[in-house]
């Protein structure tokens, strides 16, 4: 009789990332056990997004990151409308506020295209006014693709579905380390008290964690490993409501999207992420932040009012970049490139995550089909 233990597929990691991965493993009929470090599903990184769908325009042409972007919007839309989960279509700005930004818009547009975003239209800075009276802009791109999400009733029906699969969560597992061997892994695992555990199949969606676990895998050599940076992202709410009724964004710049301004499914307003690359985990917002705001703010909206922003939350990207690098593509390394038979680690799987996450599920469900 084979040992069922070892044909055990291991998910480290219940963030939207982790459960649109068990999902999938699940419904190819794996025993599929999600360990989770943390009390609860998607209590760090995917609790502290801007809840955007993003419609794949910024990412450079071929990389994993723009296809995942782009299949995951669509799967994602399409599970969202038949699981009950609040989506919705407002479409996007990405502006322009000074003469030298306006060729980026164009440089832009032609990148989604090659990308297959063939929605994404230049509008003067007359066309923008028409759209949204309160923009102060040169010009402007917009996204009619680009959405927001219920990112927790996301995570929850992932989960649920994961479950009715067979998959199985453990919360308070944290995975500190692995041994790889002939036969799978040996898992060190502290759950109230250390333990071991075995599987045959290791995939590693533990975010911000990723790295370090990676790090811990005996077998796994350290040359597979990037480094981790750790970059903080706050976010400001608006005290009124908001004269707009797409989300704006400025151009790109290496580090991120710049401070945009999104909206929750309430109607809400907030505006973020900035910026700060930090040494160690920290979630508190810092109260004067709000003044650099304001001045991203109105840089695209003269009238935001004075002293209308007030803190709301912070999030940590994973990055494998640092400050000052340019972007990263995501990392999906399964057993053809590091060499490790059923071991697939994640790495970098920062914005647009949440929107490719059923779309990066295939490719590592891809990647265990074929052992």
């Amino acid at each position: 009789m084979r040992n069922r233990q070892l044909e055990r597929v291991v998910v480290v990691g219940a963030g939207i990332i982790g459960l649109a991965v068990a999902r999938a493993l699940a419904h190819m009929n794996r025993e599929v056990l999600i360990l989770e470090s943390e009390a609860g599903f998607g209590t760090s990184a995917s609790a502290r997004s801007s809840e955007v769908i993003h419609a794949g325009i910024y990412y450079r042409p071929g990389w994993l990151k723009a296809r995942t972007c782009i299949r995951g919007r669509e799967l994602l839309y399409e599970y969202a409308q038949d699981r009950g989960v609040a989506v919705r279509r407002l479409g996007k700005l990405i502006v322009a506020s000074t003469p030298d930004e306006l060729p980026m818009l164009e440089k832009i547009r032609l990148q989604a295209q090659t990308n297959g975003v063939t929605d994404v239209q230049l509008l003067s800075a007359a066309a923008v006014r028409a759209l949204e009276p309160a923009l102060d802009v040169l010009g402007a791109l917009v996204s009619p693709s680009t959405g927001i999400v219920d990112s927790r009733a996301l995570m929850l029906a992932l989960l649920g579905d994961a479950e009715a699969g067979g998959a199985q969560v453990v919360y308070g597992a944290k995975v500190c380390g692995a041994r790889a061997g002939r036969a799978g892994f040996q898992l060190r695992v502290e759950n109230g008290a250390p333990s071991a555990l075995e599987c045959a199949v290791l995939v590693n969606c533990a975010g911000l964690g990723s790295v370090e676990l990676a790090r811990n895998i005996v077998g796994l050599e350290p040359r597979f490993v990037p480094r981790a940076y750790l970059c903080k992202g706050s976010y400001f709410g608006l005290r009124q409501s908001a004269p707009f009724r797409h989300l704006i964004y400025p151009l790109p710049d290496a580090q991120g999207l710049g401070v945009h301004l999104t909206f929750d499914l309430a109607g809400a307003a907030r505006f973020g992420p900035d910026t700060e690359w930090v040494e160690t985990a920290d979630y508190r917002v810092d109260p004067d932040r709000a003044a650099e705001f304001e001045r991203a703010v109105r840089r695209y909206w003269p009238g935001l009012p004075h002293g209308s922003l007030h803190p709301m939350y912070a999030g940590l990207r994973a990055k494998i970049v640092g400050p000052g690098e340019a972007a990263a593509d995501f990392r999906i390394d399964g057993p053809a490139h590091h060499g490790v038979p059923g071991l697939i680690n994640l790495f970098g799987i920062e914005s647009p995550g949440l929107t490719a996450a059923l779309g990066i599920a295939e490719v590592v469900a891809a990647l265990v089909a074929e052992g």
